[in-house]
């Protein structure tokens, strides 16, 4: 816990924003009202404020501080900014799992994945200029929101969000992903979907030593190099401005179909980095490539449980977006912290601890015991 409260001290100095004077809402707090915005959410200003010191007046710790008013709440927040929580963020965020945790490792590679999603903002004049609105399939009109893009890099065992970049919905999710190999690293297997694959992109990653298993567009062709005797077979594959093929990047494919789905039909393929086929097993790729889903199952924990279903980003102002977005990060990191520790207590694997069950007992707890859950 201390080392928590160093971090959020530090980041807040670091950032520029402690204050020379005492305030009634000193930038350390306005952090923890801000994170516990993200835990209650949706909740309004004042209720989670006193959500935040209930169990403080009832262990007479609160002296003589008394709530803020809601006017005074936002202009904290402004003063905040997005920065600090930015910045936390990228302090904090780490993987989780290790050897033993069920789901994070495979044959000796954690396993990370890659994806993209959008969060509805308020449609400010201010938020639709920063981040714009995404076409409507209806028609011509534009959609009911503003929408920020994330892409978004995550332990595939532990659920934890380990980075992840924010623009406004113009800027492409391979634009965005493009700019999370910085945190890959060797020992490292990122699964991503078919729209990430080209050259530059791969390469990205493959640079950072981290091995790669994505799926190929159906229109892409890989001729066979050499035929394995798994059913696998060794390819390149060729930038777009490679005209001449003269810069090829050597891949091992894999080619399956699934059964039992209904979709026994398509054909899916997969290329890798990992070209021994004896070690890593073709149909062993095949099968664990379906954990990419898993980042699916984490945008759900921060959009629908934590966030809440069909709620829209309240702030009407760019930096107060992205301010809250960092924190529902920050929170879900912690969230999911908690999981690991308590699978791992009672000898079971992290999926096997309810999401919505931890985010209400954490509600809970910071209400009655306070510092009981630190984000």
């Amino acid at each position: 816990m201390a080392c928590f409260t160093q971090v959020r001290v530090g980041v807040v100095a670091a950032c520029g924003r402690a204050e020379h004077l005492r305030r009634l809402l000193p930038a350390r707090l306005v952090v923890y009202f801000v994170l516990a915005l993200a835990l209650f959410s949706p909740a309004p200003y004042l209720e989670v404020m006193r959500h935040l010191v209930e169990g403080l007046r009832s262990q007479g710790l609160l002296g003589e501080w008394r709530i803020p008013a809601k006017s005074s709440l936002f202009r904290a927040r402004q003063r905040l900014g997005s920065e600090p929580l930015r910045v936390l963020f990228a302090t904090t965020a780490q993987p989780m799992g290790t050897q033993t945790t069920p789901g994070c490792f495979w044959r000796g590679l954690r396993l990370l994945a890659v994806d993209g999603t959008c969060w509805d903002v308020a449609g400010s004049a201010a938020n639709e200029a920063a981040f714009g609105r995404p076409g409507n399939s209806r028609g011509h009109d534009k959609s009911g929101f503003p929408q920020v893009r994330m892409a978004c890099l995550i332990e595939v065992g532990t659920h934890p969000v380990l980075d992840a970049e924010l623009a406004g919905c113009r800027t492409g999710e391979v634009t965005l992903v493009s700019r999370l190999p910085r945190s890959c690293g060797p020992g490292e297997l990122v699964l991503a979907d078919r729209e990430f694959l080209g050259v530059p992109m791969w390469r990205a990653f493959t640079d950072s030593g981290a091995d790669l298993l994505w799926r190929v567009p159906a229109n892409r062709i890989l001729p066979v190099e050499r035929m394995l005797r798994n059913g696998s077979w060794l390819s390149r594959i060729h930038a777009t401005t490679d005209r001449a093929h003269r810069d090829p990047v050597p891949v091992r494919v894999v080619a399956y179909q699934l059964h039992g789905t209904g979709r026994e039909s398509e054909d899916y393929r997969l290329v890798t980095t990992l070209l021994d086929a004896r070690r890593y097993p073709a149909r062993q790729l095949a099968a664990l490539y379906q954990e990419r889903w898993e980042v699916e199952a984490v945008f759900a924990e921060l959009k629908s449980h934590q966030r809440g279903a069909r709620t829209v980003l309240t702030c009407k102002t760019p930096d107060g977006v992205l301010q809250q977005i960092w924190a529902h990060l920050l929170v879900h990191h912690a969230l999911r912290e908690l999981m690991v520790r308590t699978a791992a207590a009672r000898g079971l694997g992290p999926d096997r601890v309810s999401f919505t069950e931890t985010l209400r007992s954490a509600r809970r707890s910071v209400t009655l015991t306070p510092g009981s859950f630190s984000p």
